[in-house]
């Protein structure tokens, strides 16, 4: 009686209801036994890529009916999938691997959901940000910063960031272009240690760690390099901050019109220095 209760319950959970369910990043048996049950129960799957999210729902004998929701078609799609969640039906968003939203459309959905007070639960699983973090050893907090600019100037602005902040740094990068953030990051961060993971969890997964030149050098001679992950060590804790880098970083926002306001939060986020310190910087500064 017990367990029929409990299954009864389960099942009336995913009714009109929106679910992120994460899914493998690359060996399929990444997935949990939660995530397979909503994906089996609601009424719809909304997925990046309906022929990629078919072959996951194959291999486990899963025939829920899929909806495209990709990036460039994002609003649409959304409005499509909330008529279903306001008929009182339960959709799943998938992205095509890990956990969605994470650089994956999603935004827009669930914003939509919400503001209607459909009920939104979001399940743990596979992500490469969680799984690279772990893997580099670097012990601390972290900011993820999505995938690596591709304007200089926003590139620059990043390092600068790296430079200053004791938090790590992770990123996705293409393969296309990963020699050249490698090549960029070994010109402005020399020595500092950098983690990348390849291919994670697929049949090639490779760990490389050193400094970005030493990165560079060991992925430059793979024939093929996949799906990357990049962690970048922060400054050491116990290492004292280079002030001048500080005051470079406060003058370059003065120059640029920010009020002393925001120039003080944003430098206190970065460098992780007292309140009091900042601000005595920016007084020299006058």
């Amino acid at each position: 009686m017990i367990a029929e209760k409990e299954e009864k319950t389960s099942q009336d959970a995913v009714k009109a209801a929106l679910f992120l369910v994460p899914t493998p990043i690359g060996n399929l048996k990444d997935i949990t036994l939660r995530a397979l049950d909503v994906l089996r129960e609601v009424d719809l799957i909304a997925c990046e890529d309906t022929r990629h999210t078919r072959k996951l729902l194959s291999a486990y004998g899963i025939h829920t009916p899929l909806v495209s929701y990709e990036k460039f078609s994002e609003k649409k799609k959304a409005s499509r999938i909330v008529e279903e969640l306001a008929e009182g039906r339960s959709v799943a968003l998938v992205s095509d691997a890990g956990t969605p939203l994470i650089s994956d459309p999603g935004s827009v959905l669930i914003q939509k959901a919400r503001d209607m007070g459909v009920r939104i639960e979001t399940l743990p699983g596979p992500s490469a940000v969680i799984a690279a973090v772990s893997a580099s050893g670097f012990e601390g907090a972290f900011r993820f910063m999505g995938f690596f600019p591709r304007q200089k100037s926003a590139a620059v602005r990043e390092v600068m960031r790296m430079k200053l902040s004791s938090d790590h740094t992770v990123f996705y990068e293409s393969p296309h272009r990963i020699i050249a953030t490698l090549k960029f990051l070994d010109e402005h961060l020399g020595n500092r240690p950098v983690f990348l993971a390849r291919e994670i969890s697929k049949m090639h997964e490779e760990h490389l760690f050193g400094t970005a030149g030493d990165v560079l050098n060991q992925l430059s001679i793979r024939r093929e390099i996949g799906e990357v992950t990049v962690v970048v060590q922060g400054t050491a804790q116990e290492s004292a901050i280079d002030e001048d880098v500080v005051r470079k970083r406060a003058r370059h926002f003065v120059e640029q019109a920010y009020s002393k306001k925001d120039i003080l939060r944003v430098l206190v986020e970065e460098t992780g220095l007292r309140r009091n310190r900042i601000y005595e910087i920016l007084q020299d500064l006058d």
